[in-house]
């Protein structure tokens, strides 16, 4: 009986969205149309209108409303799961047609070019080909061979060589999702095959696979800089230190935890091990790649190179090396080439949307709202840091890591840069000059935790893409908090002690 009940409601449900969304577009239409008449037919600086005109009609908002408006409409569109790129440009283009006048639309223009002028963001596509076509070599199962090789031995050496083959696999790529997928594949199976803890196993991937964000050549610190106004050489040398810390202490928690409990991650047997000659010559193998990114991350921290040359010179490199290897064709070439090409689609399309939409919002004052709002909570310098450290977190459980980018950071910068940092427990403070910088690794590492934060975190659904069916989205949660904690402890240590990001850039930089 409550079937059958259940089945009628179900439809009379059905039939009531279908007419909301039908009565939705008709009314939508018919304001559109209206619109399109005034704009058509009548002066846009006279009273004189058809019906109704929404040109302005929001104009006598204050700003405090505005925001709750902005970012309200903002939360609505992308829980209903429409595409950040569109939604935060069209909002912004909507917003300043009902707050402003005609001449305000200049902002789209005025936001959009000065970013397609910007010679550093030519490096993006050039990353992202680059990472594509050592992928398509097949450098990246080669290079896990050889470090699975070395460290399989020990107690816990899957999961340790995954660790290393991933800091490897970020200077190399410098996107998330192709690294945690990657490795997935390659690394999780061989571990699950050694009966390998579920969670130290898919922790290590997650975790490793997320360094891509710090350690250069990351595409995510180029936006930064291109945001922040900040040097992206200086920015990739602030966030190589604390990128080798993170994978330091992967590598620490792996290994002890398997040498206390040998169950947790078992050696490789006696007869899969090889020698050391062997192991000598395996090394052969990641001459090549190593010699690239050596090159590249060289070219950049010594200022030879510009990071759109350096990144071309990679491109370029790439191809070689997969010839190299005798793995280069036209098809793969195509292959890259395509998935660059969407990639920095959605990275640049993200960028103009967000651009735009956050524009407005700080010509609208949004930026000394949100500034006096914070500073007047009366807290410390840090507590302030905290908060927005909580904040970034908390968006990155929700949104894509360029729109987050996009959204706080332009509000974010100058609140930093209105506060003093002293120092913590008699460590140095951090000079005037390297507050953007310092803060703008800090960003990078809280990133590097949204992607592993439940329940939203991405490289938690990249991970599940690749494991296999008895693994339960619930182990994955759990796999991922202690590293989580891990993360959070070598933000700690970075906001503690400045100099692991300064003291980098200060040595080559002066």
């Amino acid at each position: 009986m409550s079937s059958t009940t259940a089945a009628p409601n179900n439809g009379m449900a059905g039939k009531l969205g279908t007419w909301l969304m039908i009565i939705a577009t008709v009314v939508l239409a018919f304001v559109i149309c209206v619109e399109l008449i005034n704009i058509l037919f009548y002066d846009p600086w006279s009273d004189e209108k058809f019906l109704f005109k929404l040109s302005g009609s929001l104009s006598g908002v204050e700003i405090g409303p505005l925001t709750y408006l902005m970012f309200g409409s903002l939360a609505v569109a992308l829980m209903m799961g429409l595409p950040l790129a569109f939604v935060t440009g069209g909002l912004g283009v909507m917003f300043i047609y009902l707050v402003g006048d005609a001449m305000m639309l200049n902002i789209v223009p005025g936001r959009i070019f000065p970013l397609m002028a910007n010679p550093d963001i030519a490096a993006i596509p050039l990353f992202i080909f680059m990472a594509s076509m050592l992928e398509r070599a097949g450098l990246i199962e080669e290079m896990f061979s050889v470090v699975y090789k070395w460290m399989g031995g020990i107690s816990g050496g899957l999961a340790a060589a995954t660790i290393v083959a991933s800091t490897i696999l970020a200077a190399m790529v410098g996107v998330i999702g192709a690294a945690v997928v990657t490795m997935g594949i390659i690394a999780l199976p061989a571990m699950l095959k050694r009966h390998y803890d579920h969670k130290i196993a898919i922790g290590s991937i997650m975790a490793g696979g997320t360094l891509g964000i710090l350690i250069p050549p990351s595409i995510l610190a180029i936006l930064y800089a291109v945001v922040a106004q900040q040097s992206v050489g200086e920015l990739y040398l602030g966030s190589l230190m604390p990128g080798l810390l993170l994978s330091g202490l992967y590598l620490t928690y792996v290994l002890v935890r398997s040498w206390l409990n040998p169950k947790l991650g078992p050696p490789i047997p006696v007869e899969d091990r090889i020698s050391l000659k062997e192991k000598l010559k395996l090394l052969g193998n990641l001459i090549a790649p190593l010699a690239l990114v050596g090159l590249v991350l060289g070219l950049l921290f010594g200022g030879i190179a510009t990071p759109v040359e350096a990144a071309g010179i990679g491109s370029f490199g790439a191809i070689i090396v997969a010839m190299m290897h005798k793995k280069f064709s036209i098809a793969g070439l195509r292959e890259a080439s395509v998935t660059t090409a969407k990639a920095s689609a959605m990275v640049l399309w993200i960028m103009f949307g967000a651009s735009v939409f956050v524009g407005f919002y700080i010509l609208q004052g949004g930026q000394q709202f949100v500034t006096d709002a914070i500073l007047g909570t009366g807290m410390s310098a840090y507590g302030i840091l905290f908060l927005l450290m909580v904040l970034l977190v908390v968006l990155g459980m929700f949104l894509d890591w360029v729109g987050i980018l996009l959204l706080a950071v332009p509000i974010f910068i100058p609140i930093v840069k209105a506060l003093e940092f002293p120092g913590l427990f008699g460590f140095p403070p951090v000079a005037g000059d390297d507050v953007v910088l310092w803060f703008g690794v800090l960003y990078l590492v809280n990133m590097q935790m949204s992607f592993l934060s439940p329940p939203f975190g991405y490289a938690l659904f990249y991970i599940r893409g690749v494991c296999p069916p008895e693994i339960s989205m619930g182990t994955i949660f759990k796999s991922s908090l202690v590293f989580l904690a891990i993360q959070a402890f070598g933000l700690f240590m970075c906001v503690l002690i400045p100099g692991i990001v300064t003291w980098l850039p200060g040595l080559v930089y002066g």
